[in-house]
């Protein structure tokens, strides 16, 4: 079967786990519209797989000062994985941070020499639990006008003595000539061995995590605490982050719009973003109930 823009959708021999515990999605390039809006039929979807119990969460590179757009459709227990699994937040108490899987500062500025050194004009950006700090030639997103600027050995100083300091999430690289999958493939060269780094732009922009941070490992963690194992879960993604995610889960989908090696890797695809791809494999779920 098809869609109406000729992608392949979800069929009746697709691989649903006969009662799923928990439902995953990415939201940008999977659940969202490329608009950023949530689809009616996607509101209603979402709600139903609630009623029915299953949990629903959303697992993001997203900060949790970007989460707004799907603040209102977490139901039950509220609860969010942002920033690629660096940070848990409580999207019912305003995305207040509950746990954090934090980059240390001192390896993240490893990292930083390590990808200038071999891709110079590389420029770097700093995201922590309380905002975005950028260098001054890093290119800037519309949605924080009030970050600080600074170098990145400054951005990533450890704090003095007696000072906590924020949490570093992630630590975002960028270059301006290099293609993005050219650019991962490089960093994970030179740096692969000190932190997890991945990307889910369509420019050559990084994603840095601590060491086995990622989508998949903290969904995990949020699952033991339910009791619910991989088997259970069903998941959704469309970009080079979400592929841990997806080999985790017991099922997993594949945007028709997503990257290759995520369409390679998911056990089975659906409609893109555009089409409500993840609400249509959720009425399926709810169907064979």
């Amino acid at each position: 079967m098809t869609s109406p823009s000729g992608s392949k959708t979800p069929s009746d021999d697709s691989p649903l786990p006969a009662r799923p515990r928990l439902i995953a999605t990415d939201l940008d390039g999977t659940l969202l519209h490329d608009d950023k809006s949530v689809s009616d039929r996607t509101v209603k979807a979402l709600a139903a797989a609630e009623e029915a119990g299953i949990e629903v969460f959303f697992v993001t590179g997203r900060p949790a000062r970007w989460m707004g757009v799907v603040s209102d459709h977490v139901h039950g227990h509220g609860m969010a994985i942002c920033a690629n699994g660096a940070a848990v937040v409580d999207l019912h108490a305003d995305g207040k941070l509950i746990q954090d899987r934090a980059l240390d500062r001192a390896v993240a500025l490893d990292v930083v020499r390590a990808l200038r050194d071999a891709a110079p004009g590389t420029s770097c950006a700093v995201e922590t639990s309380t905002g975005i700090h950028y260098e001054p030639s890093y290119p800037r997103f519309e949605d924080d006008p009030g970050a600080s600027l600074d170098t990145a050995e400054e951005l990533l100083r450890e704090p003095g003595a007696g000072a906590a300091g924020a949490p570093v999430l992630k630590l975002l690289a960028h270059h301006p000539e290099l293609t993005p999958d050219g650019f991962l493939a490089l960093a994970r060269t030179v740096a692969g061995d000190r932190a997890t780094i991945t990307r889910s732009s369509p420019t050559a922009l990084l994603e840095i995590s601590g060491l086995g941070v990622s989508k998949a490992s903290t969904l995990a963690l949020c699952c033991a605490e339910r009791g619910v194992s991989s088997d259970e879960v069903v998941a959704f993604g469309d970009m080079p982050n979400d592929l841990e995610m997806l080999t985790w889960a017991g099922t997993s989908y594949a945007m028709a719009n997503a990257h290759p090696d995520v369409l390679a890797a998911a056990s089975g695809h659906t409609a893109t973003n555009n089409e409500d791809g993840v609400a249509l494999v959720i009425e399926q779920i709810l169907a064979r109930l």
